[in-house]
Order: structure tokens, then C-alpha cells, then sequence
């Protein structure tokens, strides 16, 4: 038994492939389809027709938020602009200019050797006439200099040139090269050039040639010093791209009216209409295929996720169809809320509700998961907005949290104030550690969002539960009321049945809570397994009080079709009071196929051979098919019995208790119930403390003074003697 129900989970999986239908496939599809269509709503908006010149015929507004391109690239081509003005003043942006500075040496080395020309050299006799040097004249020294290079040197200090020894003269060149070649290599700007050309002279008046050399020198020098600096223009490229990627882009905001109606259209507006995909050209075909990659990868994880904890959800079209539904909903109202051009409707995105209703209508596993789903996709349809996925995970889960024990519809108002409060301190916190003000100045939004979120829900539950035929945990309260009408006549047409199904229910609840069930649901299906016999109740022993049994005068046989008569009688009456399916199955299941004993002994006894047939005298079922109407079959059979005892001690309570369970193990009564040995241990056990706490002891009180034995004894002050 006990390894037959650890496998049942697997199973029951197993049954899931091959219990899926069409009808299972296509709504998953719809759901897949319905995703994909509100995600990819803003990647692929609506194009419009218009030219420039024209007037429009309505108002034109951003359907996304998008970059303004033309007006950021402006900004930055005026950032490179500015850049570009401040490196030109900055000598660290500047490097030496290798091709001046060997101009300068070349214009140099032409300059002395036109000078070196006009010296007059002795004749070498042995060189012929035609290959002996010419000397230059001074004039035509200097119409050369002025010429050639610009340059204008004094006839005097021309004349003194002249006038110099070979070795003079290239003592005289190597001190105008060297020097010359020395300053140039140094970093020249052009606010520089005159400094750099009076070091040049003031190193020249050092050196030890003559007046009019020295003159001559400073002339040449001042003549060919000039700037050497360039831009470094790799330098200037990263500074240049560094400036551009610093400007903030300009953007288009969500909801912003590009043109009005009745405005010109310009070029500008064509743009911006262009930016934000109203003017397109071509599907975004990348966006497309995004937003189905992530869709299915969503969907994956969440059937992963109801294969392994919930496989029946997979299984059941009326749960399937409550998770997608709730799902799209709450991704169709996010994207709505996107579309806002005010941004505090961001947060008033009512996400939590996702995980209010489905753990109010499923379970809280089923809504975590579902809420984790939905932060990713509201991340993504907020423009990938990490603060908005953040609140709805941490509304949602607390969500969850605060409606996991619901008593009344009020509990719902409380869970609405918690998730308003979580969300109140998340966006404070979140403000603070992102520097994001309009967070901390919209938290107020926050609380509005949990008290919307509850409003909601009051308002929406009942109709879930209409539509998908689903019982929530405040359902099941409002069926515990004893004031319900069948309640009510069960209470006044048949007490002993009442009181006998508020005694099992108080077995029941203690049973399932030790077990991990529901104590709620037993509760409330114990109260209304037995209401068939309000058709009949003094056919009941409970019922029969100061009166005959009528059983005594009837044959066994009809005495069980009236015993049995009371399930099939309690289905129609649960049908006309329209009691929800989940409350009907312990009218159906609590007697599983178990045998009348009592009348097919009496049968037996009466009748001669085999001829009675013991289905005959057995409940048509079902067996109980879960642990909280399993439980109930067993509170059922255990109070009815313990009532028999004439002396309860503890010893006889827990042996029939016992004895009662492992008969109806031994049956296979329970079989088809998820109990394990372990919790049928536990059941016994819950049952014997709720039954001892029933048969407790009472104190023996002294006879009690009626009214006339103390008016007797009143004395005539009006004391009463001692």
C-alpha cells in the first residue's frame, strides 16, 4: 500500500500523456499564440501614411518609447565639434612632425651651401680649368636667399661669409645646424614659435663666433623656425568617440504626440514618426522572433514546473484554461498600462492579483510560479524595466503569503494592505539605491496598487468561480455557515444527522491538517455528506429519538435501498442547491462500495441457502478518490461506532479506531486515495485525541437548590439563612 502511494504521483503523471486531448493541445496553443500576440504588440506597431506638406488628419502619437535620432545625433556632432575645439588648444593632443622637421634640415643644409659658394677658394692644380669652383658674388648670394628661402641677410655679414676659411665657415655651419636641428625637435606650437625662436638666438649669442656671424646665424635661424606640432589623431578619435558616447540620446516617450491634428507635417515629424516605427519600411523580424523565443521558453518552464509539482493542472481543461486566462489577463493589462504616457501607471499595474486568485482558486505553488512568469514578461513589455518586474515579483509573492489562511472575504482587504505596504517600502528602497526619485515621490502609488488589487479581487472572485466551476477557500467558509439553507433544515428536519456531521467534521479537520490535506474542504464536506437523509431522517437511528425504528417492520432489502437511497438523494439535493462539485464528491465517495453489514446480516440470517447476493447490499461509489474524502469515510464509520461504546476508556478508543481504519484498508476501500500507511497512523491518532477531548470527565456537581427551597429559606430581611 504504501508503495503503491509513493508511485501514485508518477502515475499520475504518466496518465498525463495519455489522458491530454485536443482540446488540452489547442488551449495551450491559444495561450502560446495569445502571449507572443500582447508582447510583440509595441515591437511591431501600427504604420501610418503621410507626407511632408500634408496636413494631419489626426493626432500621431508615439506607440513606444524610442530614440530620437536626428536629435541625438545633433547632440552629438556638436560634442565631437566641441571636442575637437578644445584638443586643438591642448598640447597633450599634439605630437612632432617628423616632415618638418626634415624640411627644416634641408632647407638648412641649401641655405650654408649657397653660402659656402661664395667664399673664394685657391685653385687646385690638379683639377682642370672647366672643374675649378666659381665663387658666387655676394649679390648673387643674396638674390638666391631671397629667392629660394626668403630669406634676407645685410651685404656686410654676406661679405664677412665670404671672407671665411673653408674651416671657418664649417665651424660656422655646424653651430647654425646643430643648434637649429636641437631647437626643432623640441615641441613647437604656434604660441610657441616665438619663444622658440628667441632660445635659438640667445643660445647663438653663446657660442663663440663673431658679431656679424652670429647676426647671420640668429637671421637664418629665426627664418626657419617654425611650428612642429600635429594633432595625434588616434588620440583625438578616442577623445572624440569618448565625447559621443557621453550624450545622453534623446528619447520619445510612450503616449508623446508627435503631430496633432490639423498641424503641417515637416520633415522632422517624418523623422520622428520614422523613429518610433509608424513610418516602417519592414517587419522587425529580429523583435518577432525575440518575443517567440521568449514566450516559449516561459511556457517550457512553466509546464516543467506543473509536470513535476502539479500534474493535474495539465490535465484538468477548467484549471488549464483558469492559469492561461489569469496569465493573459494580467500581461494584456500590463501592456495597457505601458501605453500610459504618465508613468506612475507603472505602478498601479494590479500584477499581485495573479497571485492572490490562483492560490485562493488553485494553490500557492501554481501562483508562485505564475508570478515569476509575469515578472519576466512585464520587465520586458515595461521596456525591459527591472524595477517593474522587481515589484511584481515581491507584490505577487506576498500575495500569495498573505492570503495563504483566508477565514472571511475580509481577509482579503488585510491581504490587499500587505501587498500596498510591500509595495510602499520596495519602491522607497529601490529609489534610494538607484538615486531614482520619482520612485520615492510615486510610492504612494504603491499602497494604492494593494487596496486596488483587493477591491479586484472581492469583485472578480465569485465570477471565477462561476465560470470555471472552481471552489475557492473563502467558498468553502461562506458553505460552513450554518444559517446555509441545507445546513439549516439538516439542523431542524434531522438533528441527530446534524450533530452527527459537526462531530465528523471536527474528526475530519484534525485528521487532514496532521496529514498535509486540506481541513477546510473536510470540514465542509462533512457537514454535507449526510444531507440525502434529510429526504427520510427518521429511517437514520441518529434521528430516532423516543421513537420505534421503522426498520423493525421492514424487510432487509428495502431497508438498505432506503440506507443507500440517502447518497443518491443527497446528489440531487447538492445539484438543486447548486453545492460546487468539490463538496458533492463526499456525498458520492463517503461510503465508497462498503457492504451494509447490519442489514445483509439480518439478510442472511432470514434467508435460506446463498441466496443473497451481497452487492446487493452495497453503495454504488465511488471509492474515495482523495485523501480529504477518504479521511471524512473514516471520521464517518469512527463516530458512528465510538457512539456504541457503553464504557470509553483511551485502550477501547484507540483499538476501534484502529480496527475501523484497518478494515477498511483490508477492503481496498482505500485504494484509490492517496493515503500512505504513514498518515493513516497519524489519522488514528488525530481521531483519538479529538474523541478523548469528546468523552472527557466532568466533576460531580451537588444537587442544585431549586427556586422554592430558596424562597422557603429567605428570611424575612431578605437574607437567605446560612
Amino acid at each position: 500500500m504504501k508503495r503503491k502511494n509513493k508511485n501514485s504521483l508518477q502515475k499520475l503523471r504518466e496518465r498525463v500523456g495519455e489522458q491530454t486531448t485536443f482540446r488540452q493541445w489547442l488551449l495551450g496553443i491559444i495561450i502560446a499564440l495569445g502571449l507572443v500576440a500582447i508582447m510583440i504588440f509595441a515591437a511591431l506597431p501600427i504604420g501610418v501614411t503621410v507626407e511632408v506638406g500634408q496636413v494631419a488628419k489626426k493626432d500621431l502619437a508615439a506607440p513606444i518609447t524610442a530614440i530620437n535620432t536626428s536629435e541625438t545625433q545633433r547632440l552629438e556632432e556638436e560634442a565631437a565639434r566641441r571636442v575637437l575645439l578644445e584638443v586643438n588648444e591642448d598640447p597633450s593632443y599634439h605630437l612632432i612632425n617628423p616632415a618638418i622637421l626634415l624640411k627644416v634640415e634641408e632647407n638648412v643644409t641649401g641655405i650654408l651651401n649657397l653660402l659656402r659658394l661664395s667664399i673664394t677658394v685657391e685653385s687646385d692644380p690638379q683639377l682642370e680649368d672647366e672643374a675649378q669652383p666659381t665663387a658666387l658674388s655676394v649679390s648673387e648670394v643674396d638674390r638666391r636667399l631671397i629667392r629660394d628661402w626668403k630669406i634676407e641677410i645685410p651685404n656686410h655679414i654676406l661679405e664677412s661669409i665670404a671672407n671665411l676659411s673653408l674651416g671657418e665657415f664649417d665651424h660656422f655651419a655646424q653651430v647654425i645646424s646643430d643648434l637649429l636641428l636641437a631647437i626643432m625637435e623640441e615641441r613647437i606650437s604656434e604660441d610657441g614659435l616665438r619663444d622658440a625662436r628667441d632660445a635659438f638666438e640667445a643660445q647663438v649669442q653663446t657660442s663663440r663666433l663673431t658679431s656679424d656671424l652670429m647676426q647671420g646665424a640668429t637671421i637664418i635661424g629665426r627664418q626657419l623656425i617654425q611650428p612642429n606640432l600635429i594633432l595625434d589623431t588616434e588620440k583625438v578619435n578616442i577623445a572624440r568617440q569618448a565625447a559621443v558616447n557621453a550624450v545622453e540620446p534623446v528619447y520619445i516617450m510612450q503616449g508623446e504626440v508627435i503631430v496633432r491634428k490639423g498641424d503641417v507635417v515637416r520633415e522632422e515629424h517624418i523623422s520622428l514618426l520614422r523613429d518610433v516605427g509608424l513610418i516602417k519600411t519592414g517587419r522587425d523580424y529580429g523583435a518577432l522572433v525575440g518575443m517567440i523565443f521568449l514566450v516559449l521558453i516561459v511556457i517550457t518552464l512553466t509546464v516543467t514546473f506543473l509536470y513535476q509539482v502539479r500534474p493535474d493542472v495539465l490535465r484538468n481543461e477548467t484549471l488549464l484554461g483558469l492559469t492561461g486566462s489569469v496569465l493573459l489577463t494580467m500581461v494584456f493589462l500590463g501592456k495597457l498600462f505601458s501605453l500610459s504616457s504618465w508613468m506612475g501607471t507603472a505602478y498601479l499595474n494590479p500584477s499581485a492579483l495573479a497571485g492572490l486568485l490562483l492560490t485562493l482558486l488553485i494553490d500557492s505553488r501554481v501562483a508562485g510560479m505564475i508570478t515569476v512568469v509575469l515578472a519576466i514578461l512585464l520587465s520586458v513589455a515595461f521596456e525591459f524595466n527591472w524595477i517593474i518586474g522587481t515589484l511584481t515579483l515581491v507584490s505577487g509573492l506576498v500575495a500569495i503569503f498573505s492570503v495563504s489562511k483566508v477565514s472571511q472575504r475580509g481577509d482579503l482587504m488585510r491581504a490587499g494592505l500587505l501587498v500596498g505596504g510591500a509595495n510602499f517600502f520596495l519602491m522607497i528602497t529601490l529609489g534610494l539605491v538607484s538615486k531614482d526619485t520619482s520612485l520615492v515621490v510615486n510610492s504612494y502609488l504603491g499602497l494604492l496598487n494593494g487596496f486596488l488589487v483587493s477591491i479586484v479581487a472581492i469583485g472578480v472572485l465569485p465570477y471565477l468561480e462561476s465560470v470555471f466551476k472552481i471552489t475557492s477557500s473563502i467558498r468553502l467558509l461562506e458553505l460552513s455557515n450554518p444559517n446555509h439553507p441545507l445546513l439549516r433544515r439538516l439542523m431542524l428536519e434531522a438533528p441527530g444527522t446534524y450533530h452527527h456531521s459537526i462531530l465528523v467534521g471536527n474528526l475530519a479537520e484534525a485528521a487532514a491538517e496532521a496529514v498535509g490535506a486540506d481541513g477546510l474542504l473536510a470540514r465542509v464536506g462533512s457537514h454535507y455528506h449526510d444531507i440525502g437523509k434529510l429526504r427520510r431522517p427518521y429511517f437514520f437511528v441518529e434521528n430516532q429519538v423516543g421513537i420505534d425504528n421503522p426498520h423493525d417492520k421492514m424487510a432487509p432489502s428495502l431497508s438498505t435501498l432506503i440506507i443507500i437511497s440517502h447518497v443518491k438523494d443527497g446528489l440531487e439535493l447538492a445539484n438543486e442547491f447548486k453545492l460546487p462539485p468539490v463538496v458533492s464528491q463526499f456525498i458520492a465517495q463517503h461510503h465508497g462500495t462498503d457492504l451494509v453489514r447490519f442489514f445483509y446480516h439480518r439478510a442472511s440470517e432470514s434467508s435460506e441457502g446463498n441466496s443473497v447476493e451481497e452487492r446487493d447490499f452495497r453503495y454504488p461509489g465511488p471509492k474515495p478518490q482523495g485523501k480529504e474524502v477518504a479521511i471524512v469515510s473514516l471520521a464517518d464509520a469512527t463516530e458512528a461506532a465510538v457512539r456504541s461504546l457503553s464504557k470509553p476508556t483511551p485502550g477501547k478508543i484507540e483499538g476501534l479506531v484502529r480496527k475501523i481504519i484497518k478494515d477498511r484498508l483490508n477492503s481496498g476501500e482505500l485504494d484509490e486515495s492517496d493515503l500512505t500507511f504513514q498518515d493513516m497512523d497519524k489519522i488514528a491518532n488525530a481521531f483519538v485525541k479529538v474523541i478523548m477531548g469528546m468523552f472527557h470527565s466532568r466533576v460531580e456537581y451537588p444537587e442544585q437548590i431549586t427556586k422554592e427551597e430558596i424562597e422557603g429559606k429567605r428570611s424575612k430581611d431578605g437574607s437567605i439563612d446560612q
